[in-house]
């Protein structure tokens, strides 16, 4: 890290320990590494997400494969209350898209966890890219394993990924021990009705369809829940448009990862698994 950075935003060392996966996050984790590798390739994937999934509506400098949108990353930094200096940490940060964004627009330093190391060196990359690699680390890691110390974290976000936890009091007892006494975590993701996933692999492990009750039983005071506007339109048009352009992606990205992103996009709207897709804001106490 630069010396460049203020004292209060430098980042802790990175810990060298393994990170502690199950099962289903290797198989996340291989997926998303395929598909990271693959985006750069293609442009008919990256032009239906960008239409479709947040309707164009978030720096292309920062472009992600998310659902997060401009207004809704706004909202989310105001009740996060990040100042210059602080430290976010990013948790399935993929390639860094969001987490970058917010760093840019509050002057915090930033530290993104993930578990696919193609996901990880995107990020790397665009931060040299937008000028951030001076106040950015990107490490492997996990929602249950962090890696980071004790009451590191001035706030922690994680955008569009935390249904994918397979053991979210755990991820949240994670969130609690990084975060300084006062500190946020903020997240969109999507509410999933139990009954639908039944037997389904990923989503059907741990199934939440309130993450206020999960939130309030960590220890965390709720601040802000409320779903997001106009996701269940745009999740079924950019679902459907990657059904309609299979053979497209399978060309441009290659099998593996053209076939991970139908898989998401079959089973989305075959199943119809959310409930909703929402914005939660909860502080650790001082």
């Amino acid at each position: 890290m630069s010396t460049n950075v203020p004292h209060s935003a430098q980042v802790p060392p990175e810990s060298t320990d393994a990170v502690t996966e199950t099962g289903v996050v290797e198989t996340v984790r291989d997926g998303y590494d395929a598909v990271y590798d693959a985006l750069p390739r293609s442009d008919t994937f990256n032009g239906i997400w960008r239409t479709n999934a947040y309707r164009g509506e978030f720096p292309a400098e920062f472009a992600h494969i998310g659902f997060l949108t401009l207004a809704e990353a706004r909202r989310l930094l105001d009740l996060l209350e990040l100042a210059d200096g602080d430290l976010l940490v990013d948790v399935a940060c993929g390639a860094g898209g969001p987490g970058l964004w917010a760093a840019r627009e509050t002057g915090a330093s930033l530290i993104g966890i993930d578990p696919s190391a193609a996901g990880l060196a995107a990020a790397r990359r665009r931060a040299s890219r937008v000028g951030l690699d001076e106040r950015s680390r990107f490490q492997l890691g996990t929602f249950e394993h962090t890696g980071l110390p004790d009451g590191a974290a001035d706030a922690v976000m994680s955008i569009d990924a935390f249904q994918y936890a397979p053991d979210k009091q755990a991820a949240m007892a994670e969130f609690l021990r990084i975060l300084r006494p006062g500190g946020r975590v903020g997240f969109l993701c999507f509410e999933v009705d139990a009954r639908r996933v039944e037997g389904v692999p990923v989503l059907g492990v741990d199934p939440v369809a309130d993450y206020a009750s999960l939130l309030d039983g960590a220890g965390l005071t709720v601040e802000a829940y409320e779903e997001t506007p106009g996701w269940a339109e745009r999740v079924q048009a950019a679902f459907d448009a990657v059904v309609d352009a299979a053979d497209v992606l399978a060309t441009e990205m290659g099998e593996r990862a053209a076939a991970g992103v139908l898989a998401e996009a079959t089973l989305t709207v075959e199943l119809k698994p959310y409930r909703r897709r929402i914005l939660a804001v909860a502080a650790k106490p001082t």
